[in-house]
């Protein structure tokens, strides 16, 4: 925990940093059979919660991503039908921001930095979403910060898309669960739905080398899933 919220971005970039010298080549990559179940199963509940929200015109929608890294969740909403113009992200890390800038379209805009201080306009984006940036954030008061600025950005009937684990990592401590608990202290004024999903990966990992199979067989118990997918709504403006 750091003394002072200003510091976060950067003790955040040494842990990315600590983390990615630690990790295998491939962990991630789609060929892996627990990271396509889980990514397929995610846009699954994401799609269903767009439609429960009434979000059906995806190309009208304004959606601001906060920690884009190499554009992996803006392209997947290009894939969907979203429109570029009215797509953007922000990032704190260079490396993975020129990433993200190589592969998306240039009608994405990219902003750089710390994303609590960025001059986004107030009520401008239909959408902010936040994927698994938030248990990365260690200081209690950097977490607020940015939570408030998201809020400030989201308009009257839209909301935070919220994809994060709840439970604590013992094998990492550079991570930490934020829990619905949590979730609801950063946003108090909001209205949120959530369903929990994705296979605990510690878990996932080598039932998938058994047999890929064993995944929607161990998730199909609720209990074991880590993560939450969930709408954090800004009431309707009046009127």
């Amino acid at each position: 925990m750091s003394s002072d919220p200003a510091d976060e971005p950067q003790a955040v970039a040494a842990r990315y940093a600590r983390r990615a010298d630690g990790i295998g080549p491939g962990r991630y990559s789609m060929l892996q059979p627990d990271v396509w179940q889980t990514v397929q199963e995610r846009q699954r509940a994401m799609l269903r919660l767009f439609v429960q929200q009434g979000l059906t015109d995806l190309p009208a929608l304004r959606v601001l991503e906060v920690g884009c890294g190499a554009g992996g969740n803006l392209l997947e909403l290009l894939r969907l039908g979203f429109a570029p113009e009215h797509l953007s992200g922000a990032e704190l890390l260079p490396d993975r921001l020129a990433q993200a800038r190589a592969v998306l379209p240039s009608a994405i805009t990219l902003h750089a930095g710390d994303a609590s201080q960025l001059p986004i306009a107030a009520a401008s984006q239909h959408i902010v979403l936040q994927s698994t940036v938030f248990s990365s954030l260690l200081d209690d008061a950097f977490q607020q910060q940015l939570a408030a600025a998201m809020w400030r950005w989201v308009a009257p009937g839209g909301g935070v898309l919220w994809y994060d684990f709840t439970v604590d990592n013992p094998r990492n401590r550079d991570v930490r669960g934020v829990p619905l608990a949590r979730l609801r202290q950063l946003f108090p004024q909001a209205a949120i739905t959530h369903r929990r999903v994705t296979l605990a990966p510690p878990l996932a990992r080598p039932l998938c080398r058994l047999h890929p199979a064993l995944y929607p067989v161990a998730n199909a118990l609720p209990l074991l899933r880590t993560h939450v997918l969930a709408w954090v709504g800004k009431p309707a403006a009046a009127g």
